[in-house]
């Protein structure tokens, strides 16, 4: 009997680890996709030549923010839309603006309990860092900081 105990009590752990898995596999696949379609057209475009990281920004429209080098060995941040409209591409060097580090420095004041990420993407005013993050109440905020010179753009907070 204590046998069988053991091999059910296995058989549900593997089973549901196995699951488990599964799903987040399957859930993480339409953004791996859609981050690997964007890279190759924004190197096909010649906007960079290497991709060296990539992630899905989703604000008014969703872009996915691709970094790399171009042809010079200048950093280039490329803004690729999912719809993977070449000409809706935008680029940004990223000599010419704020540093995440230095977007990350205006949260100072803000109690700042936990960052939970900080994004590059594309908005209205042009290239912005999403700074997400959880103040000393445990309340979500999202602050929005401009790339170009580092203005606070748009705040988000107490969720």
């Amino acid at each position: 009997m204590k046998n069988w105990i053991i091999f059910i009590t296995s058989f549900m752990l593997i089973l549901t680890i196995g699951i488990s898995v599964l799903v987040f596999w399957k859930a993480s696949s339409p953004f791996v996709k859609i981050e690997k379609q964007a890279v190759e057209l924004a190197i096909s475009s010649n906007s960079i030549k290497a991709a060296t990281d990539a992630y899905v920004y989703n604000g008014n429209k969703p872009y996915v923010t691709v970094f790399g080098v171009d042809e010079k060995g200048e950093e280039k941040a490329v803004f690729v839309p999912i719809t993977l409209d070449d000409k809706s591409i935008q680029i940004v060097s990223l000599k010419d603006g704020i540093t995440e580090d230095e977007a990350k420095s205006f949260l100072d004041e803000q109690n700042v309990k936990q960052v939970l990420h900080t994004k590059l993407g594309y908005e209205e005013p042009g290239a912005v860092w999403e700074i997400a993050y959880i103040n000393k109440s445990d309340k979500l905020n999202y602050v929005y900081i401009l790339f170009e010179d580092g203005q606070w753009w748009k705040r988000i907070l107490n969720l």
